[in-house]
C-alpha cells in the first residue's frame, strides 16, 4: 500500500471517502451469514468445512471455525500452505495432487496440520502412497466421486469403491471416505429445478455409500455440497461435511438463482462489494467508473450496480461503462458507486486487501483492513 493509500484508508474513515477501487466487506452482513450457517447446522451431523478458495483468508477461516466449522477446503496446495501458516489446523485439499513437487509440499504440510487429500485414480493413489512413505507419514485420503459435475472424479457406486479398496490397501494412506461435490447443481436457476438436479447427485452419493459399506471400506467422512444446496444436504443426511464457501459473501449470480419464496436466493445476504468512483461523464446517458476487468471479474456476468439502476459493460482493464436509463439522474464526476460482484471468488483474487466496514455501505466507517492472503495461490 502506498503512502497515499494509507492516508486515505485510515481506520474510522467514512466508507464513501475511501480511495477506489476498493474491495469492501459489510461486516454486519457477513457476521449475520456466519451466524446463520452456524445456527442452521447446529446440532446436526453435517458440519461445515468452509471452502477457503472463496475468501482466501486464514482470518476469515478462523471466524468460521470459531462458529463450529470442522476446518476448511483448499483447492490448491499453495492455498493450504497459506491456511496452515495462518493457524488453520484441519484442511482438505479438494483437488487431485499428482506432480512430485506438489506431493512433497503436501507431505511437508502434513507435519503441521491434520490433512486430507482426494484421489480419483489408482495411479494417483500410488503416487500419494510413494510420497507418504518417502516422508515417513500417513495421509488421509478421500475418493473423489463424480456425482454430476463432469470434471474430476471416478464414477459413483462400484467404480468408486474399487478405487477406495485399492487406495486403502496402500501403505501411507488412511482411507477416510469420499468427496462428492456437484458444483454445477449449485448454480441451477430456479429453486425446484435446482432441487431436482441435486436429487440426482444425492442418489449417486447414496449408491456410493452402499458400495463402500458392502466392501467394508471406511466412509466416516463424506464431504461435498455447497451454498446452493445446503438445505438438501442437511435434509438428506448423506454427507457429513458441507463445502460451502460463497455463503459468506453472496455474489450477484448466486443471489439470482432463485429461492423457495421467489426469484431472489435470500438464504444469506450480500456482504461483498467493490467501491468505485465516476471518473468521466462523456454523455447524458453514460458515465465511466474506475473499476474494470482488474477490479471486477466477469466470468459469471457483469457486476450489479447497487446505488443506481444502470447497466454495466466492459470499458477495459481499468474502466467500467454505465449506461444510465433515459430520464434517470446521471451520477456526477467524483461520485462513488457501489457494485456487487457477479462472482465473489474471482473478484476477490484481483485485490490485495479487504476493507471491513461497520455500519453499512452508505454511512458506515472503516473498521479493519485485512490481506487477501492467498491471492494468486494457484499452484
Amino acid at each position: 500500500m502506498s503512502v497515499f493509500e494509507s492516508e486515505s484508508r485510515v481506520i474510522g474513515a467514512p466508507v464513501r471517502e475511501l480511495d477506489t477501487p476498493a474491495l469492501l466487506i459489510d461486516l454486519d452482513a457477513m457476521e449475520r451469514n456466519l451466524d446463520l450457517m452456524a445456527g442452521r447446522l447446529s446440532g446436526a451431523r453435517l458440519r461445515l468445512r468452509a471452502h477457503s478458495k472463496t475468501h482466501k483468508s486464514p482470518l476469515l477461516a478462523r471466524k468460521q471455525i470459531e462458529r463450529g466449522a470442522v476446518g476448511v477446503c483448499c483447492q490448491k496446495v499453495s492455498e493450504a500452505e497459506v491456511m496452515v501458516a495462518g493457524g488453520v489446523e484441519d484442511i482438505l485439499v479438494s483437488s487431485e495432487v499428482v506432480s512430485p513437487p506438489k506431493l512433497r509440499r503436501l507431505m511437508a504440510l502434513a507435519r503441521h496440520a491434520r490433512l486430507m487429500v482426494v484421489v480419483d485414480d489408482p495411479r494417483g493413489a500410488e503416487l500419494l502412497s510413494e510420497a507418504a512413505q518417502e516422508a515417513g507419514l500417513e495421509i488421509g485420503v478421500l475418493v473423489d466421486v463424480d456425482v454430476g459435475q463432469g470434471r474430476c472424479g471416478v464414477p459413483p457406486g462400484a467404480p468408486a469403491a474399487e478405487v477406495g479398496r485399492f487406495a486403502g490397501s496402500l501403505p501411507g494412506i488412511d482411507l477416510r471416505g469420499i468427496q462428492a461435490y456437484q458444483g454445477k447443481a449449485q448454480h441451477v436457476d430456479g429453486f425446484e429445478a435446482r432441487r431436482k438436479v441435486y436429487e440426482e447427485a444425492t442418489h449417486r452419493i447414496r449408491e456410493t455409500i452402499e458400495e463402500f459399506n458392502s466392501a467394508g471400506l471406511a466412509i466416516d467422512v463424506r464431504s461435498g455440497g455447497g451454498t446452493g444446496s445446503w438445505r438438501w444436504d442437511l435434509e438428506a443426511g448423506v454427507l457429513t461435511e458441507l463445502q460451502s464457501g460463497s455463503y459468506l459473501f453472496m455474489d450477484a449470480h448466486y443471489c439470482s438463482i432463485g429461492g423457495p419464496d421467489g426469484p431472489v436466493y435470500a438464504d444469506f445476504g450480500p456482504s461483498l462489494f467493490v467501491l468505485t468512483t465516476v471518473v468521466s461523464a462523456p454523455a447524458s446517458d453514460r458515465v465511466v467508473v474506475d473499476g474494470g476487468h482488474k477490479s471486477l471479474s466477469s466470468d459469471s456476468g457483469w457486476p450489479k450496480c447497487v446505488d443506481i439502476e444502470a447497466a454495466y459493460s466492459a470499458g477495459g482493464d481499468e474502466h467500467g461503462i454505465l449506461t444510465v436509463p433515459v430520464g434517470a439522474p446521471r451520477p456526477d464526476l467524483g461520485e462513488t458507486l457501489l457494485f456487487q460482484p457477479s462472482h465473489c471468488d474471482t473478484t476477490i483474487n484481483l485485490h490485495d486487501n479487504y476493507y471491513g466496514i461497520r455500519g453499512g455501505m452508505t454511512e458506515g466507517r472503516l473498521e479493519a483492513v485485512w490481506p487477501v492472503s492467498a491471492r494468486g495461490m494457484v499452484r
